[in-house]
């Protein structure tokens, strides 16, 4: 607990300084704890260290974690099966990666079930990778005015991945798009859709995902290995 004391000090100390950089405060900034690997206990002693919230990309480790630590609020962030939404759906605090169009419907039609709204972020395929899951940008203007059709849904922003590279400033192309296309977007009015939120950079290249406008960052290895 100790030595995950000091990453955390030393992740903050850098979130503080990025958002310095983007005019901002570190408190604007959600540290997400991704704990994929990391058993339930570890999760806890993080959460003790003062981690509210926790990505998960599984939906079976999500549950499980968050049946063991339910005062957390647990993120989905991995690609989401549609015959796993019923799983999710009412779980998940915020669901990160809403890539098509079948899957806002099935979410949408589980929440209604629930009599819940769901809190989603758009996921954007900047990078053009193919390995990547996430709509084109020129794909969601269009998709974010369809959004008026699903009542249960809550689009509350965008969120990207990079391209993995051990040169942090590699990403900084894709992360400094996907802010400007929200910032384009956010002039535009669609039903249940408010682009607060850019969820964009991991352990590698958080700081550079902050200085371009990230205000939620999943960070897992600088934290937990």
């Amino acid at each position: 607990m100790e030595k995950m004391q000091t990453r955390l000090t030393e992740i903050k100390a850098n979130i503080d300084r990025a958002a310095g950089r983007s005019g901002r405060r570190g408190r604007d900034i959600t540290l997400i704890a991704v704990s994929k690997m990391v058993e339930p206990e570890i999760t806890r002693q993080a959460y003790q260290l003062g981690i509210t919230d926790f990505g998960e990309n599984r939906v079976q480790e999500l549950n499980r974690k968050k049946a063991f630590l339910p005062e957390a609020r647990w993120h989905f962030i991995g690609r989401l099966q549609t015959n796993k939404v019923k799983d999710v759906v009412g779980e998940a605090y915020m669901i990160h990666s809403l890539d098509r169009w079948g899957l806002a419907e099935a979410i949408n039609k589980r929440a209604l079930s629930l009599g819940i709204r769901v809190p989603v972020l758009v996921q954007v395929n900047i990078s053009g990778a193919d390995r990547k899951t996430g709509l084109v940008p020129a794909e969601l203007e269009e998709f974010l005015r369809s959004m008026g059709q699903l009542a249960a849904l809550q689009v509350r922003g965008l969120m990207t991945m990079a391209e993995e590279d051990p040169d942090p400033e590699a990403s900084r192309p894709v992360f400094r798009e996907l802010s400007l296309l929200r910032a384009r977007l956010a002039e535009l009015e669609f039903p249940n859709v408010e682009l607060h939120h850019l969820s964009m950079g991991m352990s590698q290249d958080y700081q550079v995902a902050i200085e371009e406008g990230a205000d939620m960052v999943r960070i897992g290895s600088a934290l937990f290995s």
